[in-house]
């Protein structure tokens, strides 16, 4: 079997783009990865532009290879773009091979520990604060709304929910903004924050107080007070503070039912300060590629829960971070806010490993998502089934890809931009 061509897609999924490989055999049997990154898409593309000569011709049953001249080849840019890249054609070399032999992925591996998993609501709010009207619901302009959102979750049987700094009309602010919006000050594209402190943004001009501490407890109290207490919350802070921020958001939020707060940084030690500061679990790491990255958090215990992102850094890396957080009796969950591919590749991963948390979906999300392979996810009572079928357990409609087609020129998906 050898390697005839490989074909990538970049992807209109609404407010933030997926990306896809394809790469096609002579053999009939064609595999999908994704590497899907909402603000550098064409740089992850194009690196698998760069790779191609390192790939047409090759057997891709002989996955271990070709993983490791990629991985030379990208030596001296050994950063997220280039390990995206490869993560996207490594995990479509999977898919072949699964499909070659007629198994799941997991079965390469060593099998299954588990057939289903827990999963959470990820984006909770933030994609209907963002695009409330692609998704077809009702905006959240009241704290009234978010408290419905909460009963939504625990009436549609999930037992936990993530969500962002959602900032209201109504939120408690001197100088509140004209419409919702979501904080994401700790990325470009938008208003971002001076210090990565408790600072908001209102009328395009940035404010450095301690109102925000007021907005994130009304947040999360209305999804508590409308989910009854019954389901874990999680908040992601992302890359938007520094520790002497998150350590006083933990401290107001403690008494809420909270399945984490997620904080990314590139600081083992900063890190283990706000972990030691708070009874809170602490999650990280979505941002870390390769055990070389996880190791010194795991070291300094610097995380309750490792954030394991498959589509960034591929199956093999991915394994080998969830075996080390193991030994340092770490627990991990797969971050996965992408398309359902991604969620067959991050459940085939959960299926073979002991020690997984809980893992990441969005429910709220672009309506043809269930088209590119063919129907809905079997999900009830916040539980998935994991796939049996062979590689990853689906095929890609392609043609489905091709009619949202991301436009060059669109801009990054996330930004710190208000919406109506």
């Amino acid at each position: 079997m050898k390697i005839e061509a490989i074909n990538t897609y970049v992807v209109d999924a609404g407010w933030r783009p997926w990306q896809f490989t394809e790469i096609i055999t002579d053999s009939g049997i064609t595999g999908y990865g994704e590497m899907s990154d909402g603000r550098n898409p064409w740089g992850i593309v194009g690196s698998v532009e760069d790779f191609k000569p390192l790939l047409i011709g090759r057997d891709p049953l002989n996955i271990q290879s070709i993983y490791w001249d990629l991985q030379r080849m990208a030596i001296q840019s050994k950063g997220g773009i280039a390990l995206k890249a490869i993560a996207g054609i490594e995990l479509a070399l999977w898919d072949i091979k699964g499909k070659h032999h007629g198994v799941p992925v997991y079965d390469l591996f060593g099998g299954q520990v588990r057939n289903k998993q827990k999963i959470y609501w990820s984006h909770c709010g933030t994609s209907r604060a963002r695009s409330y009207e692609q998704l077809g619901v009702d905006p959240l302009n009241s704290r009234q709304d978010i408290i419905n959102l909460g009963k939504e979750v625990l009436d549609k049987g999930y037992t936990s929910l993530k969500t962002n700094i959602i900032i209201r009309p109504d939120s408690p602010l001197s100088n509140p903004p004209e419409s919702t919006y979501v904080f994401f000050g700790g990325f470009g594209g938008g208003y971002g924050t001076t210090d990565q402190g408790l600072e908001y943004t209102s009328d395009n001009q940035t404010f450095i107080n301690y109102e925000l501490l007021d907005v994130i407890e009304d947040h999360i109290s209305a999804l508590q007070e409308g989910s009854e207490g019954k389901v874990t919350i999680g908040l992601d802070l992302n890359f938007n503070f520094k520790p002497q921020a998150v350590k006083k958001i933990c401290k107001v939020l403690e008494k809420y039912n909270m399945m984490w707060v997620e904080i990314d940084m590139y600081e083992p030690d900063g890190l283990r300060e706000i972990t030691d500061s708070t009874d809170i679990p602490i999650t990280s790491g979505e941002n870390l590629l390769g055990i070389t990255d996880y190791r010194p958090y795991f070291d300094k215990r610097s995380m309750d829960v490792a954030m394991i992102d498959i589509p960034w850094q591929g199956f093999i890396n991915a394994k080998e971070v969830a075996a080390l957080a193991a030994s340092h009796q770490i627990n991990v969950a797969p971050h996965n806010y992408y398309s359902h591919l991604s969620t067959m590749i991050s459940l085939n991963l959960c299926a073979n490993i002991p020690n997984v948390r809980i893992m990441e979906i969005d429910i709220d999300d672009v309506p043809w998502k269930d088209e590119m392979i063919g129907g809905p996810l079997n999900i009830k009572n916040g539980v998935v089934d994991i796939p049996d079928g062979p590689g990853w357990g689906v095929n890609i409609d392609t043609d489905v890809l091709l009619k949202h087609e991301w436009k060059k020129g669109k801009g990054p998906g996330y930004t710190n931009r208000k919406t109506s």
